[in-house]
Parts: C-alpha cells; structure tokens; sequence
C-alpha cells in the first residue's frame, strides 16, 4: 500500500508503455473528477463505462503520436501519477497532468511536470490548461507561463433563444482539411487535424462554417471552436447547442480574454458564468481568439 500520509515520497518516473494505459487513464480521471462539477459526472454504469473508454482512447492515441511526451510516476510498482504532453507543429501543449487523489502535493506533480515540460524545450509556443488547484496554478506559473484568466459557462439551454438562420453544417475530415487547419493555425498557431479522428472516434460531432471555422461538441458542449471571426465563431457555437438534445445540461471551459462573442451566446442561451481554471501560455501561440481550446488536445 502506498502511504498517503508521508510528506514527501520518491516516485520513479518513467515513459508511459501501452501496458501503462489503463492504469495512467484511471489515475487520470480520477484527478480530473475532483475538479468537476458533479453534474457533469457519468451516473449510470453505461456513462461510466464510456467515459473509461474515452479515457483510456485518448492516453492510448497521445502514445501514439508523442511516445516521447507521456509519462507515468510509479510507487512500490503501481502506476500513481501520469502526465500527457503533445506537440502540434512546433506549439506544445499539455494534455493532462494527474496525480491519485490523496497523493498530491508529496512530490509526485512536480516531476512528472519537468518530464511533460521537457518535451516542448525549443517549441515555437506552449499552452496548459489548468484547473483551480492553487497547487497546480503556482506550478505553471513558476515554469514561466504567462496567465490568461477563465470564465466557464453551464446549465439547461434555453432552446427558445436558438437564433434563426444558423449557417453552420455537419463537417467532413477530408473535404474540409484546408479549412479545418487554417482555423486552427489562425486561433492557436497549429493544426488540429492530427487529433480530429480521436474526437471523432470518441462520439464527437464535427461542424464547419465554411471560410469561417469549425467547431467539435459533444452532446451540445462545444469542447473545441476555432474560427477566422467572431461571429462565425458565434455561430458555431449557437449550432453547437442547437445539436445537442432537448432538455440537455451543457458546459463551455476556458473562455479567455478576447472571446466575449462565447459569453454572450452563453448568456443568451441562459448558461451561468462561473470561475474556471486560468489558460497558461509561453511563446507564440496565436491569438487564441476566435478560440475555445479542447481540454484534451489544446
């Protein structure tokens, strides 16, 4: 058993391997549900086995595409922490960095961190999204990440206020690559083309509003809007809600300065502002404006 009281403990750290998967998603998802809103937590046993399913695909496709960037702290054997970074043409991001709950803060964070961090050491430009963990927060900034403050959005739509004449449509990954990487490029400085069939694959919708963006929801949450405008941005967002079902909770992460036009729609569609986690930033990253980054891939 590992002590959760010790102070400080000495994790090995090491890459993550594809038998680490399960283990890495698990202590993953864990870290990440302390910090969400039990409203949004799976609530039936199909809920749950899909959210695992998601878990475990997207430690599994970052594997795949950054072996060099995923890493895993282990104790007496047993997988206890694991951190996910990514690179996308040149811009760094870090996907995921969770400890076991009742482990944080006894020195298993801090080096998984340096690990994930090494990966981006000469990249073009860095992104981290946090959650409000002070612990967390003092970490990213003490790396020299410049801060960009957070306000989330959630609750009920209010389908009355859906506006008329959305122009935003069902996208195709092949037929709309141009468009899909110059939003991206314009809004974060990199592609996401690389990471849209592990959306996809995970039951995520593509939308587009063509020569204006694109946006991914999953139940009516727009989880990723990358646009040329705001009001296409706008738009996307609102067909967004539009898509998801009736009577539907959804939630909208890391709105950042520069992307009011996502705090009207929320407002209008009768969502609550709240805090979120602030978004950390080093080097050029693009304006990150007409932008909501996905959590999962930046």
């Amino acid at each position: 058993m590992v002590d959760s009281g010790a102070v400080s403990l000495s994790p090995v750290i090491r890459p993550l391997l594809p038998a680490d998967v399960p283990a890495a998603a698990a202590v993953g998802g864990a870290a990440l549900s302390d910090q969400i809103p039990a409203e949004f937590l799976p609530s039936t046993p199909i809920e749950r086995a899909h959210v695992v399913r998601r878990q475990q695909a997207r430690v599994a496709h970052l594997l795949g595409t950054d072996p060099d960037g995923v890493w895993v702290a282990e104790l007496a054997g047993e997988v206890v922490g694991v951190a996910l970074g990514l690179v996308r043409e040149d811009v760094w991001g870090l996907s995921l960095l969770g400890v076991r709950p009742g482990l944080q803060g006894q020195g298993i964070g801090g080096p998984l961190l340096r690990a994930a961090l090494a990966y981006g050491d000469g990249r073009r430009g860095a992104i981290i999204l946090s959650s409000t963990d002070p612990r967390a927060m003092r970490s990213y900034a003490r790396a020299g990440f410049a801060i960009r403050p957070a306000l989330a959005a959630a609750g009920q739509i209010n389908r009355s206020r859906i506006p008329d004449g959305l122009r935003s449509r069902p996208g195709d990954p092949t037929a709309d690559a141009e468009l899909l990487d110059a939003a991206s490029r314009h809004a974060r400085g990199a592609s996401h083309r690389r990471d849209l069939q592990a959306f996809l694959n995970a039951g995520d919708r593509l939308l587009v509003l063509d020569g204006r963006g694109f946006a991914i929801h999953r139940g009516g949450s727009p989880i990723l809007v990358a646009a040329f405008d705001p009001e296409g941005a706008a738009d996307l967002m609102w067909s967004c809600l539009a898509d998801g079902p009736a009577g539907g909770t959804v939630h909208v992460d890391y709105v950042t300065a520069g992307n009011d036009w996502a705090v009207e729609v929320a407002l209008d569609a009768g969502l609550a502002l709240s805090p979120d986690g602030p978004v950390f930033v080093r080097g050029d990253t693009g304006p990150l404006a007409p932008y909501l980054p996905s959590g999962a891939y930046l």
